[in-house]
């Protein structure tokens, strides 16, 4: 472990590039080998949005980086934050707890607040108003939401205290789980529930992206499952029944268009009506 985060500590540029780019490509090609949903679209057309939208997050966190290894060198040579003020514990489990609280932090509240308050969600609607979601969905996010998900992780990094080195290591795995559990792919049904337990799988977050709530509201989380199990928002769907979307936005031409995409997060709110929501299948 302790070589793992030496790693980490000092991991090259490239190899970050390689983290992102190697993982979709993989996952891009396990979608044409075994692919939940038949591909109706054209699949290089359709990345094409998320693809930029991809090099908009790198643009705006890259120059942000420097506060994320300020704010951990700071928690470091001052022992704040929480795993810094837990009693003497094996130095595996204080990487483990490090990345799961920053997962909390970053990537599950940020999510979950994203949902629940009005503003937010119309700069997060971008991400859901994917019609055919597949690995490069993982990466489609808003500008202004690659913000709002910076200050989410900056403020993780202060609470937890961690470390450059879980800290990237913690990013890493971020970047391919969600490319893992966006990935259009089809797992035998047994071991996607045995994986759903632990970490986020491609079933349990395609009922995210179901296009009607409450299944939109539900399975929050990034890397760990814990957290949507813990505070009640996990739901299940059978995956033949998903549609990908979002009723109150369904012009799948606009959504497909950068243009448009970029200027969803200002249209008029429209809240959902009880017809809207109405669904048929029953949370589990």
């Amino acid at each position: 472990m302790e070589q793992l985060i030496t790693y980490f500590e000092t991991i090259p540029p490239l190899h970050r590039t390689l983290i992102l780019v190697g993982g979709i490509t993989f996952f891009w090609i396990l979608e044409g080998i075994v692919p939940l949903f038949s591909v109706r679209y054209k699949k290089w057309k359709h990345a094409l949005p998320n693809m930029f939208f991809t090099l908009t997050t790198i643009i705006i966190n890259f120059p942000l980086a420097f506060l994320l290894l300020k704010t951990s060198d700071w928690t470091v040579v001052n022992n704040f934050g929480i795993i810094n003020w837990l009693p003497k514990i094996p130095f595996w489990l204080y990487v483990v707890l490090g990345v799961m609280l920053l997962d909390l932090i970053g990537a599950y509240t940020a999510h979950f607040v994203e949902h629940k308050v009005k503003p937010l969600w119309m700069v997060h609607l971008v991400h859901h108003s994917d019609h055919n979601v597949d690995t490069t969905t993982a990466n489609r996010h808003h500008p202004l939401e690659s913000l709002i998900r910076y200050m989410f992780t900056l403020l993780g990094v202060f609470l937890v205290g961690a470390p450059v080195g879980i800290i990237m290591l913690y990013q890493s795995l971020s970047v391919v789980l969600s490319q893992f559990n966006h990935a259009n792919i089809k797992l035998p049904t047994k071991l996607d529930t045995a994986i759903s337990w632990l970490l986020i799988s491609p079933d349990m977050h395609k009922v995210h992206h179901h296009y009607k709530l409450p299944y939109t509201d539900s399975n929050y989380g990034n890397i760990f499952s814990i957290w949507d199990h813990m505070f009640g928002t996990y739901m299940a769907l059978n995956r033949e029944k998903i549609t990908y979307g979002v009723d109150t936005f369904p012009n799948e031409k606009e959504n497909s268009s950068i243009k448009g995409l970029l200027k969803q997060p200002f249209h008029r709110y429209r809240k959902p009506s009880a017809i809207d929501n109405r669904e048929g299948n029953v949370a589990v």
